[in-house]
């Protein structure tokens, strides 16, 4: 019951495929059922949930699909539209946390969002939500209130109910409630305690493990309140890795790395660089000989493997080159993101601890 590359687009896909719906393929080889619960809780990459197996035991004892890995950049709104789309970036567009506006000079963060973006025309294909609907299906959305009227819950999980709620003891009696509608029904959830304590304390901290705790707790509470027939599966958007704080690269201290570069997007793990027309090469040549072994850095058009085909409607999103950060390393840029400075836990890149992520499946 593994499959050794399935991706992040496959999942919602995969239980498509488990409900029977037309046009869906399950390749995952999820158990077959007419509800479904998918829960995402963000920033649970597979490799810290087995290196804390005993602060998590329901989680860890749930039956896992192997080798799913989140997309690249290994980012929550890439990934959460991945999951909603079936896609990959490089079709359905959402390119990182930041990324160029084409045209401008301007970047869309992508977790804010901007009001001049339309998200319909941002990313016009429809969510697998919705096409499950369309089959017939009672599909719900359950998350945080405030996220209901996002640009990237419009992106990734638009066509389909929301429910908002402000608590995990809310979100349990809406997730209970909207799976018992009908005879088939798919709830999509999520949890976003882990990521948010991770990026400000660190995975590698007590903070970090209270979350997990709370986490494995609220999850089990939940599959005892499903009905038994109903399919909980649990999966992530990413992982997390510690950047020390003491020996951090900025680019404010190597102006040079700025010479033909028009904007610098993405994130610290990831960064889209954005030259002048003829230059990418230039560019790439001098971020190698300037970070050596610390990154990888590739042109946008060698770096399909990571995003998939780039569609033309699409292409101005991503880098003309892109950096990408290994061990625990991260490229700031102090002067359009001061945020990241704070942080203690990153992700985006492509390393397998940002990378791999949990499908657990309970009941």
């Amino acid at each position: 019951m593994t499959t050794p590359h399935a991706d992040i687009h496959e999942i919602m896909t995969s239980v498509g495929g488990a409900l029977g719906a037309s046009g869906f393929t399950d390749v995952l080889g999820l158990p077959q059922a007419k509800r479904f619960v998918v829960m995402v809780v963000d920033g649970l990459g597979l490799d810290l949930l087995r290196e804390h197996a005993e602060l998590a035991p329901f989680l860890s004892s749930c039956l896992n699909i192997n080798g799913v890995l989140a997309g690249i950049p290994s980012t929550t709104s890439v990934s959460l539209t991945s999951l909603g789309t079936g896609l990959r970036p490089g079709q359905h567009g959402m390119a990182g946390y930041t990324c160029r506006i084409p045209g401008t000079s301007r970047f869309l963060n992508t977790l804010q969002w901007d009001d001049r973006i339309d998200p319909a025309e941002w990313q016009p294909y429809p969510t697998v939500l919705k096409q499950l609907a369309d089959e017939r299906i009672a599909v719900t959305v359950v998350n945080d209130a405030r996220f209901e009227l996002s640009g990237l819950t419009q992106v990734s999980q638009r066509g389909v109910p929301f429910v908002g709620v402000r608590h995990a003891w809310d979100r349990l009696a809406a997730v209970v409630e909207a799976v018992e509608r009908d005879d088939r029904a798919l709830v999509y959830a999520y949890e976003s305690s882990v990521d948010h304590t991770g990026h400000g304390s660190g995975v590698d901290s007590e903070e970090w493990r209270k979350a997990l705790v709370q986490v494995d707790r609220d999850v089990a509470d939940l599959r005892a309140a499903l009905p038994p027939d109903v399919v909980l599966l649990v999966t992530a958007d990413h992982g997390m890795v510690d950047v020390p704080k003491d020996d951090r690269f900025d680019l404010v201290d190597h102006p040079e790395l700025r010479d033909d570069v028009v904007l610098v997007a993405g994130e610290a793990r990831f960064r889209h660089v954005h030259t002048r027309s003829g230059a990418e090469a230039t560019v790439a040549a001098r971020w190698r000989e300037a970070l050596g072994d610390r990154v990888e850095v590739r042109l946008r058009d060698d770096a399909e493997e990571w995003f998939g085909p780039i569609d033309p409607a699409v292409r101005g999103r991503f880098g003309d080159v892109v950096v990408a950060a290994l061990d625990d390393f991260a490229v700031f840029a102090s002067d359009a993101f001061a945020v990241e400075l704070l942080l203690r836990g990153f992700h985006g890149s492509i390393t397998d601890r940002e990378r791999r992520i949990p499908v657990l499946v309970a009941g």
